[in-house]
């Protein structure tokens, strides 16, 4: 049975390494032409076609794939995927082809699962931590820094998978004891068709679902809690009040009683109780994990990098680093957590309206524009504040320290992807921090 892995960003990598080491032929693709992809080629001794012509000569060949496996960076509307849909060859994201892997083992190993606009990759690493101090050795894997191919031979006991829409989009069979959809916002739309396609990618967590699996949905999205309840699984809800998990004199507690005070937590903004309460139904509710083993966890927790990240403190102003927030949804968490805020935003955009970056206006001291959607936030915040546009992150950073005054917050939370300046948010979150120490070097001297 012969793959074609079209992409070879990580996750294609991965992909075609595991496939490869179980004995399977793959063919390889990408659109653009690289000494890596080459010597990857080379070294799995497997054919390759890669630039421009590279989809049209897969096409002349589908025939000759029992199953396609697209990488996330390969959107719905690339000329490959409408060559496999005409030719009836099935599409195979990453984590399905791993779910059936493992379910072909003979002993597959307990799974939660998370999908969600925002919030997922920090309620994954919560999950796996719980898991992990509740006994099970686990891992994080999917849309983390690690594809799941790549653990399945590992003597894991216990996986938390994190779902991107690009990899739940090709999936049939992939299922979990407990999953949870934390919310829904446009985004990624130059990947989806549109809003509905993008929805009904994250909906497929639940497709599979069994009246012994658990659906974990956030209590104030009924659209979400009715689709969670179409399912054959049982249904339990989250939120900061009014559901099974919730925040109740100042405790995180569960149908099960106390679990971990709010003081106890590193961190405890209202998105990241609201993670807490996802990850610990997920763990609680699939009977992997003990309320000591979640405590435990919930309490050692130390936020990802690039996450509403505390940079330095320079002449009285707090400076912010929230790369990781991609979208104008993703933005909304850091924008409601300070009272005065001098923001960077902008970036490469993803199709998505920019305008609900400035849903916020009584907490705006001031925006510095940046990046390729410079135009679109200068648009968003015209007649809110006082916009300044900046053509590096250095450049912005100065900007911002001088709109700022001792008490405010200068934020990077850009709602846009980072493919304009950097390679990805990481980069340009580190960038970001460079600049802001720059600053405390100067008052310095």
């Amino acid at each position: 049975m012969t793959t074609l892995v079209y992409g070879l960003g990580i996750a294609g990598r991965s992909t075609a390494r595991f496939l490869s080491s179980h004995g399977e032929p793959v063919v390889l693709a990408d659109d653009r032409v690289s000494v890596e992809h080459q010597e990857f080629a080379t070294s799995l001794g497997a054919e390759l076609f890669e630039g421009p012509d590279a989809a049209m000569t897969c096409a002349r060949r589908m025939g000759e794939f029992a199953q396609v496996a697209p990488s996330p960076g390969i959107p719905e509307s690339h000329p490959v995927i409408a060559s496999a849909l005409r030719a009836k060859v099935e599409l195979v994201s990453e984590i399905e082809l791993a779910y059936r892997h493992e379910q072909a083992g003979g002993s597959p190993r307990p799974i939660v699962a998370i999908t969600g606009t925002d919030g997922k990759t920090t309620t994954t690493l919560m999950a796996a931590a719980m898991l992990s101090a509740s006994g099970h050795k686990a891992a994080a894997v999917g849309n983390t820094e690690t594809p799941w191919v790549e653990v399945l031979d590992e003597d894991h006991t216990a996986f938390a998978v994190e779902c991107s829409s690009f990899r739940l989009h090709y999936t049939r069979d992939f299922r979990a004891h407990a999953a949870a959809w934390l919310n829904l916002a446009p985004d990624h739309l130059d990947w989806h068709r549109d809003v509905e396609s993008y929805r009904r990618a994250k909906e497929r967590i639940w497709l599979a679902a069994r009246a012994s699996d658990v659906a974990v949905a956030p209590v104030r999205d009924e659209s979400i809690v009715a689709s969670a309840r179409s399912t054959a699984a049982r249904v339990v809800t989250f939120g900061l009040d009014n559901a099974d998990y919730r925040v109740e004199n100042s405790a995180l507690v569960g149908p099960i009683g106390r679990i971990v005070d709010v003081g106890q937590l590193g961190r405890a903004l209202p998105h990241d109780l609201t993670n807490a309460l996802a990850a610990s139904a997920l763990v609680l509710e699939s009977g992997l994990g003990t309320v000591e083993g979640v405590a435990n966890a919930l309490a050692r927790y130390q936020h990802a990098p690039h996450r509403i990240q505390f940079v330095a403190e320079v002449d009285g102003v707090s400076y912010y680093n929230d790369s990781k927030a991609t979208s104008p949804h993703a933005a909304q968490a850091a924008l409601t957590s300070f009272d005065r805020i001098v923001l960077i935003a902008g970036g490469k955009n993803k199709g998505l309206d920019l305008t609900s970056m400035a849903s916020q206006p009584k907490r705006m001291r001031a925006v510095v524009a940046t990046g390729h959607s410079a135009a679109l936030i200068e648009d968003a915040f015209s007649g809110i504040c006082t916009v300044a546009v900046a053509g590096s992150m250095e450049e912005a950073v100065h900007a911002a320290r001088r709109l700022a005054q001792p008490g405010d917050v200068v934020l990077l939370s850009p709602g846009c992807t980072s493919y304009d300046w950097y390679s990805n948010y990481g980069e340009r979150g580190d960038d970001f921090a460079r600049c802001v120490h720059n600053l405390t070097k100067e008052n310095i001297k």
